[in-house]
Parts: C-alpha cells; structure tokens; sequence
C-alpha cells in the first residue's frame, strides 16, 4: 500500500488518544458516601470521593507532598479527603486547605479537580486536552427512573480500541449483515447538530411469528456519551457512557431498559433475550476492532453510509497533543 494512504498500526493511530468530552469514570451505585475509589482514565491515575453531602468528587491521585496515592488509603472527612502518608487535605476544589503539622500551607498544593456531572446513573468528568470549560451539558435521559421502565441492567466492556472506531459502527449499515447476520443491509441516514450526532436506520426483527419492520435511532453527544432507541417490536433503550483508559484501551458500559409490559415474568424473558443478542454482536465486533489500523484516507463507496460524515464531526473533540 502506497505511504499516503496512512496505515498505521495500533496504537500509533494517526487520532489524539483522548478526546475532548465528557467520560464516564464510575457509576453512581458503585460509590457510597464517605466512599474513596482508585480509577484509572486517559492514561492517568484518579481519585474519586463522595463527601458527606454526597456530591461526588474527581482529583489527581498523587498528593503534591511526596506522591502518595490518595485513592489508596485516603480518607473522606466531611467533603474533603485526608492523605494516608502525612495527613494533608484537600478539599473538592484540589486545594490543600490543611496541613496539620505546619504553620503554613505551601502556595503551590493544589491538585488538578476534574469538573464532575453525575447524571443517569453514571459519575462522568470533562476532559479537554486544551484545558477548557465544558462545552455542553449531559443530557437527562426521561426514561431513567420512570416507573414505566424496566430497572436499568449494566454490562460493561473493555476493548483495545479507539473510541472512534467503535463510534463509526454506528454509521456502518453493511457490517450488520456481513458481521452480525442481519437479514439485510438497513437504510441508514444521518444528521449532525453541534457536538450531537444522530442515525436513524431501519431494522428487521426475526420472530416467530415472521419478520417485524422497526427502527433505530442513535444520538451521539461527543465520543463519550449516547443513547439508542429501538422501536417495532418493542421499545427498548440503550443509554452507552465510554472513556478511554489509556492510548490502547477504553471502556464501555451499556444499561438496558424497556418499557414495562405490564408482566415482569415476560420483561425478564425479553429484556435478556435482547441483551444476548447485543453481547453477541459486540464479541462479534470486538476482535475486529482489536486488530484494525486506522486508515486516514480510506477507499468508501456509495454503499458505506454516513462514516464519512460522522469522521467530519468528531474533528471537533480533538485538540493538538490529544492528551
């Protein structure tokens, strides 16, 4: 292959590692109050904390005393957290507001605080390589906590892959067929609007009973957030958070919801069924994106869908440097 097609091997891209977006860090179940947790995202070590008014908190992990790792051993007091080594606080804004053996704090002990928005289930944080303030809010999803739906069920992914090239799946009517078996290849169409992206595609649901003619509706806010409805055979939805984890690896959580059937027997019956089929299809995805390479310019045709488009609209979450 000719040098100007740009054939990279993982993980030299040709992409910024890290998007600009906000990323999911944790979700809400999974962190009590008083509670300390260790994470690693956009190859950097995090501490998160939720304070005694519950608000969740994202600091650096390293104290700027002598480096000690306040995910492991830090401990919550009031809406602070207590460094294990020497006993420095900081508060949630990553100021050390006390050192409890000097008479004075060091100007320079502050550590870097991620802005936090805990939302749908999921503690996310804004990352901009530019250091810039978020450029949108997260959106609520109304079905969250409705009584007319299902309880969310979580199933969470770890793939050696670039958050675009899992995102362009989406705008990629022929591999459902020629990866995941559909009956055919779904008419796709797609519109962006600032940070959001949005795919509508057709789809045919294999039943019993025949074939069922539904749709799915996609809407992408950044590389890190996004919601998929399918309706026809029944309302589902998919609310998708994504972060990476370093320059090879990202994670992905998907929570499932239906809208309630009025029997919980049948809702278990479906709601599984339909996460089976999505679990399939992503171990189907996964050893492909695992061993793709990136290609700058590559040779689409008229048959490919939007990718093009969606590729234009994420040139926006990047900036020089990436990290």
């Amino acid at each position: 292959m000719e040098q100007g097609q740009g054939l990279r091997p993982y993980p030299d891209r040709g992409l910024p590692p890290f998007p600009n977006g906000w990323f999911r860090v944790c979700d809400t179940d999974q962190l009590e109050r008083g509670e300390v947790k260790a994470v690693h995202y956009f190859g950097r070590e995090l501490v998160l904390f939720r304070g005694e008014d519950g608000a969740a908190r994202v600091l650096d992990a390293y104290c700027v005393h002598l480096g000690a790792h306040l995910g492991v051993g830090g401990v919550v007091e009031g809406n602070s957290i207590r460094c294990p080594f020497h006993a420095w606080r900081y508060d949630g804004s990553g100021a050390c507001i006390e050192v409890p053996y000097a008479k004075r704090i060091p100007d320079r002990a502050k550590l870097h605080a991620w802005q936090v928005c805990e939302r749908n289930g999921a503690i996310m944080v804004w990352h901009h390589a530019g250091g810039e303030p978020p450029g949108w809010e997260v959106p609520v999803i109304a079905e969250w906590g409705s009584d007319e739906w299902t309880k969310p069920e979580r199933r969470h992914f770890k793939v050696k892959a670039h958050p675009l090239e899992m995102a362009e799946n989406i705008c990629d009517p022929a591999h459902f067929h020629y990866v995941h078996g559909t009956p055919d290849i779904p008419p796709t169409e797609a519109e962006s609007d600032g940070h959001v992206f949005r795919v509508k595609q057709g789809l045919t649901f294999t039943t019993p009973r025949g074939e069922v003619e539904g749709r799915v509706e996609v809407e992408c806010h950044g590389l890190g957030f996004g919601r998929t409805r399918f309706s026809g055979l029944l309302e589902t939805l998919v609310v998708l958070t994504g972060a990476p984890v370093d320059e090879e690896y990202g994670e992905t959580t998907l929570r499932f919801m239906i809208k309630k059937l009025g029997n919980e027997d049948a809702e278990r019956g479906v709601i599984g069924a339909f996460i089976d089929e999505i679990e399939r299809q992503f171990s189907q995805d996964i050893p492909i994106w695992e061993n793709k390479i990136h290609l700058e310019r590559p040779v689409l045709c008229d048959g490919d869908g939007p990718i093009a488009a969606l590729r234009r609209w994420s040139k926006q979450f990047y900036s020089e440097g990436g990290g």
